[in-house]
């Protein structure tokens, strides 16, 4: 190419660069913004979203999750558009190795969930169930989002009701938590006690034995029955992935020349 044409398409990706990590910048103050919104006025956002309780998301704290991804997209925006806009190879290579520790890591835990599913599954109930035993009950944000998850999809706990056993809820109820009992079950126990499930809030164990079985198998079903669509998503994020580090190093090495 002639030096007319290298700089032209030097110029076009690099505005491709800027325009490209400037929404990824947005979008990160954006998240970060919703993820302070949740952790302040969780209440307000569950009445809006409710819908989503049962997303996989609601095994995990969302407002930490969101401020956390929120942060790390207001960097890599940050240092690949003012990078590129300034034309500094040290913000770029900064943006080339953020950008790939990340990758790294996400392919470390595909890997992780692949290969070592049981490891996977281990690692998630040692994070969730302290949780559940410490802060279900008298977390009122994290409560109400288990409550949802547990009352639409139909399952207690992580594991299964003995998540609850020596909880604060059940040191403070002397019982699990009402969504535990199937509708089947309530109905029978509403049969011989008329009347006392109306304004309930635990449920004690009691003979017809309808303790349901735990979110974690019913979430890795619906992981299971929507692995393409995951699959294609992670796949994409990849691509971009490499392809931000592609530009950046393009960048880098182009500014030796200029």
């Amino acid at each position: 190419l002639s030096p007319g044409a290298k700089m032209g398409c030097f110029t076009f990706i690099k505005v491709m660069m800027i325009l490209f990590n400037l929404a990824i910048f947005l979008g990160g103050g954006t998240l970060l913004g919703v993820g302070i919104w949740v952790k302040v006025d969780g209440a307000s956002f569950l009445n809006i979203f409710g819908a989503l309780s049962t997303s996989v998301l609601q095994v995990v704290n969302v407002a930490y999750l969101l401020i956390v991804i929120g942060a790390i997209l207001l960097v890599i925006g940050f240092l690949g558009c003012y990078g590129a806009q300034k034309e500094s190879k040290c913000l770029l290579m900064m943006f080339f190795s953020v950008v790939l520790i990340i990758f790294i890591v996400e392919v470390a835990a595909a890997v992780v969930a692949l290969v070592f599913t049981g490891l996977a599954e281990t690692l998630l109930t040692g994070l969730v169930t302290p949780l559940l035993k410490d802060k279900y009950g008298a977390d009122p944000t994290f409560t109400h989002i288990w409550n949802l998850t547990m009352t639409e999809v139909h399952c207690c706990g992580l594991n299964n009701y003995t998540d609850f056993d020596d909880s604060y809820f059940y040191k403070k109820h002397d019982s699990y938590p009402w969504q535990c009992c199937g509708d089947t079950c309530l109905s029978f126990w509403g049969m011989l006690c008329p009347g006392s499930w109306g304004i309930a809030i635990s449920c004690q164990t009691h003979p017809c034995g309808c303790l349901l079985q735990g979110c974690f198998p019913q979430i890795l079903e619906e992981i299971r029955t929507n692995a393409g669509v995951a699959g294609g998503v992670a796949a994409g994020i990849a691509a971009l992935e490499i392809a931000a580090m592609a530009v950046a190093m393009y960048l880098y090495c182009r500014l030796d020349e200029k």
